[in-house]
């Protein structure tokens, strides 16, 4: 006899909570509002001081499909962890404490799921600007559809490090052994990029995920700490372990120049006023990451190449003048042609920099930069 009806999948998501009193109830508004209906969620209050525990559990009295588990305070990889030790489903997301979902995210993602039988997907993201919501460039680029899909056929994507915007399925995670790791920021990277070498992905261009950089955030505080830039270096080298051991010499060129070095121009902005000891951290996380490659062959923009290879050379005070130049500059850096060759570069001014004792491939323009 057939089936007169099948029931939808359930999804399971997990929303970890700290310090969020302020902006718990946007994001749980916008779970309710979902138009994929049979979720089970459970808010991880991790050890929050203000009234987010207290708010998580009237809304657990609100709606039985919500629970609440109250823990010490152990960090975002410890709290999804626990929060995945509590939520049954066929799928599985997370959701942050501080954002807010489109109407129809889960539907979007877990209808792909269903329809190509991948192991997740991903889609797509804005982010608050002031009081609009914008898609970064890169976002866009990432997110060219693409169904069941594995990392040869995108290698770039692995620039999709977020844990949030995205929906696996539950027996991939448990039988991939993918966890968060705990007690280091960043830590969404070395488990995303393991999922995305190991499984079979879907990427769709459809916006799932309003995301909040707010003051006082992990994202915001930075400010030159070394703890921040010794957790940021222990999850690039745990990803870049997991890359190599994936054994694609192509997935790995493009890991190390396109992803692994993206977000280091926001590094090189803090040098000036940078402690001894930041400092050293950062070229010497430079040097083990990249080494002889050079950041001169990375996908950061031009004035950053050239930080990056001043920073393996141990020129803190020419990286200082070139960052507070930058600094000053309304649009991109000036260039300059050569005539003999035709070849464009970067040009510097001598004040800045003396341009002779640096060599040619740390100034040149590729063709898409002139």
């Amino acid at each position: 006899m057939k089936r007169l009806f099948s029931r939808a999948p359930l999804l399971g998501v997990v929303i970890p909570a700290w310090g969020v009193e302020d902006y718990l109830g946007d994001c749980v508004r916008s779970l309710l509002a979902q138009t994929h209906r049979r979720w089970e969620a459970v808010i991880v209050d991790d050890g929050s001081t203000d009234r987010t525990g207290e708010l998580a559990d009237e809304w657990a009295r609100r709606d039985n499909r919500i629970r609440v588990v109250h823990s010490v305070n152990g960090g975002l990889g410890a709290a999804r962890n626990l929060g995945v030790q509590h939520v049954r489903g066929d799928y599985l997301a997370f959701l942050d404490s501080d954002d807010v979902l489109p109407t129809t995210a889960y539907a979007d993602l877990v209808g792909s799921l269903e329809a190509s039988g991948s192991d997740f997907a991903t889609g797509s993201v804005v982010r608050w600007e002031g009081e609009r919501l914008v898609e970064p460039p890169w976002m866009r680029r990432l997110h060219r559809p693409l169904r069941r899909a594995r990392i040869e056929d995108r290698p770039e994507v692995l620039g999709d490090v977020f844990a949030w915007n995205k929906v696996w399925r539950r027996s991939f995670w448990d039988r991939a052994g993918l966890s968060w790791p705990e007690g280091v920021r960043y830590e969404d990277q070395p488990t995303t990029t393991r999922a995305f070498l190991d499984g079979s992905f879907d990427v769709l261009d459809e916006v799932v995920y309003h995301w909040r950089i707010r003051d006082g955030s992990i994202t915001q505080s930075r400010a030159s700490s070394v703890r921040d830039l010794a957790d940021r270096w222990e999850t690039k080298r745990m990803a870049l372990a997991s890359v190599r051991a994936h054994g694609s010499a192509e997935v790995e060129e493009i890991f190390l120049d396109r992803v692994l070095a993206g977000d280091l121009w926001g590094y090189f902005l803090l040098v000036p006023g940078a402690s001894d000891e930041w400092w050293r951290l950062l070229r010497a996380g430079v040097l083990e990451l990249w080494g002889r490659r050079t950041l001169v062959h990375s996908g950061l923009p031009p004035v950053h190449r050239l930080a990056g290879w001043l920073v393996a050379e141990d020129r803190r005070a020419d990286v200082v003048a070139l960052m507070e130049w930058a600094a000053t500059l309304d649009g991109p850096a000036p260039q300059v042609q050569d005539v003999a060759t035709g070849a464009w570069r970067l040009s510097v001014p001598h004040t800045v920099l003396d341009e002779s004792t640096v060599p040619p491939e740390a100034l040149a323009l590729r063709a898409y930069e002139v």
